[in-house]
């Protein structure tokens, strides 16, 4: 399969540039698989797609403030990108322009930050760094640090919670798993009283998530790796519902990456954590995921390759030309879909 198998059109003004208020008025296109049948709704309706036993499982990474600016000894303006930690000090990162930033140039982000460059990765492009700083590193980044908006967001977010799930919760990620962003506390409760079950998850977001594919055909694609994790009383909860024949319905294609990286060929999860490369792309036979709620992703990307694998790709694309047609919003701010 090649990766312009995966390629619809797609009008520069149906990409979202600021979140939906409130959060659950954002559309929902919703998919049912079994009779081929496609609503259009606002999401808070997607209680009229649950029922009680559904268990949903979210993801509750929580966005650092990743997008940093430094400077070099000569005064050069550089910008700094946390992607991924490795220990308490040292981080994996991007850094534009990456000439300003080889093995041993110290760069200067405040009066209270700092890094030095230890190695490059050419492949990857990206720097492994160790921050030197005194106090909390977290306290610190919040200070000052930016959300790390995808490319394709060009205008300033006044509020930056808007870039986290309402859920959010444990540091690391340098994206939302923007599929959770469409919840609201009030939504999340109504559903809990009509019996739906909640697990929560980790997986840390990588900006390998926005990296085009490059490769012609999909299977000479190296996935980027990413960290998650289940904890017992979740895997738990996951486990239940899997051997009592219940739902198991995703938030978000992270969610989707983490239940099927940890689950055996019965779909049922282990606890702990580890990183995972995992690569879903059609035909794929998901062994824990049943449903997914997502939002639209970009053409000839791993994420609409994922998605397409609930389905099949000439139906995905059907059905996102008909998100076109309909003028859903598209990418991290935009509407989401219910494949059922």
């Amino acid at each position: 399969m090649k990766t312009s198998d995966f390629d619809y059109f797609l009008p520069e003004n149906l990409i979202a540039q600021t979140p939906a208020e409130p959060r659950d008025s954002s559309r929902l296109l919703v998919y049912d698989r079994k009779a081929d049948a496609v609503y259009h709704k606002t999401f808070r309706d997607i209680k009229q797609f649950l029922k009680k036993g559904d268990l949903l499982v979210r993801n509750n990474t929580k966005v650092l403030p990743a997008r940093m600016f430094a400077y070099t000894v000569n005064g050069g303006k550089v910008e700094v990108l946390l992607l991924k930690r490795f220990n308490l000090n040292e981080w994996e990162v991007l850094v534009k322009p990456g000439k300003k930033a080889k093995p041993g140039v110290v760069l200067t982000i405040s009066n209270e930050l700092s890094l030095k460059v230890l190695s490059t990765d050419e492949n990857a492009g990206s720097r492994r760094v160790e921050f030197i700083y005194d106090g909390v590193f977290e306290d610190i980044i919040s200070r000052v640090g930016e959300m790390p908006l995808p490319p394709y967001i060009t205008e300033k977010l006044k509020d930056r919670d808007r870039y986290q799930t309402v859920y959010a919760k444990v540091d690391g990620s340098a994206a939302a798993p923007t599929a959770g962003l469409h919840f609201t506390n009030e939504l999340l409760a109504e559903l809990e009283d009509m019996g739906v079950e909640i697990a929560d998850v980790l997986l840390h977001v990588g900006l390998g998530t926005f990296r085009p594919v490059k490769a012609d055909d999909i299977t000479d694609h190296h996935m980027h790796s990413e960290y998650y994790e289940i904890d017992k009383i979740n895997a738990e909860k996951i486990n239940k519902a899997k051997r009592e024949g219940r739902r198991v319905i995703a938030v978000g294609t992270t969610a989707v990456r983490t239940l099927e990286s940890a689950a055996d060929e019965f779909g049922f999860v282990k606890e702990g954590g580890k990183d995972t490369e995992i690569f879903i792309y059609p035909p794929y036979k998901f062994k824990c995921v049943d449903a997914l709620i997502t939002n639209f992703h970009l053409p000839k990307s791993t994420l609409l390759m994922l998605v397409s694998s609930l389905s099949t790709r000439e139906k995905m694309l059907e059905l996102y030309n008909t998100a076109v047609s309909e003028n859903y919003r598209f990418f991290s701010f935009g509407d989401a879909m219910l494949i059922l």
